[in-house]
Order: structure tokens, then sequence, then C-alpha cells
């Protein structure tokens, strides 16, 4: 079977990542991968094994309908058996186009739980033979949108196992980032944008601080809001209480040195960052919104707050940073949660599963 992937992401946040974990398992499998992407993206130098081609296209977004005539030039060479696509922006309704203009199943995977127009939903999934959900809450956003539901089918986002021999250094990380010996660590890690709740962190930061004033903040991501939140930080007095840490494609590297990860999302399709701390075995305290009760349940594997309560998402991360049994017994069933519900092998399996009711 032959597979030609269509991601537009030009960083490696969790869209890209799940690409590049499907494609490597596909391979592995003896399934033949085409991965168009942007020229310049962190996707295209990955470095992938045998069964997996990169070919870096120019591409600008919804409007770049030339789009459609370079990927289906693509199509007509590579003769795919399915057409996948990735992302929205200039991926899905032009990549759909090309796929139909070919002949050729188009399979989309949706990974965002934001509404869409019912005018738009009603002209752009009839080009799409299937659409993958990544969590329930997409699965029935997509059926409130009129989506048929014969076409969807839901394949959860997966991460890798950690690597068992892997020791995580604290010490290094405290030292890395200037911050004092012995302190206890919350992070978080999204792009800056509104719906990820960077404000209501930053509220909650000096209630924190005065239970546990040996606590300190590594936030990583980039995004339109890193300056404003940047000036918060510096006009709030919290500098030496909160690293902005950029994006770091070694995040999953740092994750098991968090005591918490705080995630105050206002709308979340799933979080794979969630699934990165549970596989690390560290406590998630996050909002039950969009995917994400499919991740974290509340006192089994982290604590829930509601969207926007800096004051709720205080309590709940002194509350573990205070309570070591705690953060081990849920760090313990967040691991357990990984491996029998998120492993990419699941993963592939569910993707590979759409792609043979296609191409049979």
């Amino acid at each position: 079977m032959r597979v030609l992937h269509v991601e537009t992401g030009r960083h490696l946040y969790g869209g890209a990542l799940q690409v590049a974990y499907l494609v490597r398992g596909l391979a592995a499998r003896g399934i033949e991968n085409l991965l168009v992407c942007p020229a310049g993206s962190a996707i295209s130098g990955e470095g992938f094994p045998e069964g997996v081609e990169v070919m870096a296209l120019p591409m600008s977004g919804d409007a770049d309908l030339a789009f459609v005539w370079r990927l289906k030039r693509i199509i007509r060479r590579f003769h795919p058996d399915v057409v996948h696509l990735h992302s929205r922006r200039g991926a899905d309704w032009l990549g759909g186009l090309a796929a139909s203009l070919s002949g050729v199943p188009a399979v989309l995977s949706r990974r965002v739980s934001n509404p869409e127009s019912r005018m738009f939903v009603g002209m752009k999934y009839r080009l799409f033979d299937r659409v993958i959900a990544i969590s329930t809450a997409i699965h029935h956003g997509l059926i409130d949108s009129d989506v048929p539901g014969e076409k969807i089918r839901m394949v959860h986002s997966a991460v890798p196992r950690p690597d068992p021999m892997v020791r995580w250094d604290r010490d290094r990380l405290l030292a890395e980032f200037g911050l004092p010996a012995g302190s206890r660590l919350v992070g978080m890690a999204a792009q800056f944008i509104p719906r990820k709740g960077h404000d209501v962190l930053l509220a909650a930061v000096p209630k924190v601080l005065s239970r546990c004033p040996d606590t300190r903040f590594l936030v990583f991501g980039r995004g339109p809001l890193e300056e404003k939140v940047r000036q918060e930080v510096q006009s709030g007095g919290l500098a030496d209480y909160v690293r902005l840490a950029g994006f770091r494609s070694d995040l999953p590297s740092y994750i098991g040195c968090f005591d918490v990860l705080a995630h105050p999302a206002r709308d979340e399709g799933l979080g794979v960052i969630l699934l990165q701390a549970c596989a690390a075995g560290v406590p998630v305290v996050a909002t039950p919104v969009g995917g994400i009760p499919e991740i974290v349940q509340d006192r089994v594997n982290g604590l829930m707050v509601e969207p926007g309560d800096a004051e709720g998402l205080a309590r709940a991360l002194i509350q573990l940073l205070e309570a070591k049994d705690m953060r081990i017994r849920f760090g313990r069933a967040g691991r357990d949660l990984v491996e029998t519900e998120f492993s990419v092998e699941k993963m592939v399996d569910g993707n590979l599963a759409v792609y043979r009711e296609l191409a049979t």
C-alpha cells in the first residue's frame, strides 16, 4: 500500500509530531509513504527510515490555489492508494480537491475542536472519504456540524513509551535554566495563543508562591502572545520564578523532571503534551475542556479545575506540590493509561485500518 501524507506545519508541534510517529510506524509495517511538507519545515529534516520519502514544496496557506495543481502532479507520479491530509491551513480543502480531481480517496485528520460554519462544512467535508477525529470531543463536534457519521472514525493521538534506561536529571535542568537547587518545578508547554491559558497560570503563580516559595515555573513554547507574556512576567515581579524557555524539540527529555504539569487550556482537541507528561509519570493539573478528560482523570492521574479559574489552579498545584505520595500515585496511573490507550502502535493500527477501508 502507498500513502501520500500532507502536513503543512512548519514546527514540530503536536500535530506534526503525530505525523512523524505515524509514518515511521507505517514504514515499519511495510507501507510506502510520501510526506509532502513545506520547504524548511522541521518535519522535513527529521531523518525518516526507508519507506518514507519526503518532498518539500512551497506552501502558502488556504489562498495558495496553485498548490492544488502541484499536489495533483505529485499524486499522479506517486500513485498512492490514499491521500492523508493532516493539517488545516493549506492542506485540508486544497488537498482534498487535489485528491478528488485525481480520483484518489482522501482522509482528513481533525485535531482541533473549534466549531466550523455549517455552510463551510457542507462544502468542505464532501471532499473527504473519511475523517479521523483524535478525540471523542472532536468526534461529537463533527457530528454536531452535520458531518455524516459514517465518514468519521476516531483514532487517538499517541506518544512513544519512554526509554526505561533514561534517568531524568533534575539538577542539570535546574542549572541550565538558572534555577536554585532543590526547587519544586511546575511545567507548562503550549503555543502562546489565547486558548492555552498562560494568563491563568501567571495569575496563579503568586498564590502558589505564598504557600510553596521554592516553586519555579518553566514555560515552554512559542507563539504570538510570547512577548506579551514575557512583559507580564517582568511587570509582575515574577522573573525570578517564571522562565520562558522557548520551543524545545528535546522537551520529552525534560518532562520527567517536573513535579507537576499545568495545562489551564480554555479549549483543546486532545493535548499531546498531556500524553507526554503521563508517559513520564508526571501528574497534571488541567481543565475539563475538549478532549482533555479523555487523558486526565480527576484524582486518578491529575486534578481538574475550571477554565479561567486561577484560584482553583493555584489550589490544585499547591495540593500536588505538597503531597509527594499523591504525585507518585497519579504518575503511575498516567503511565498505565498511556500504555493501554495511547500507544503509538495503537495509533498506527487505527490509521492503517482506515486506509484499508478505502484501498480495498
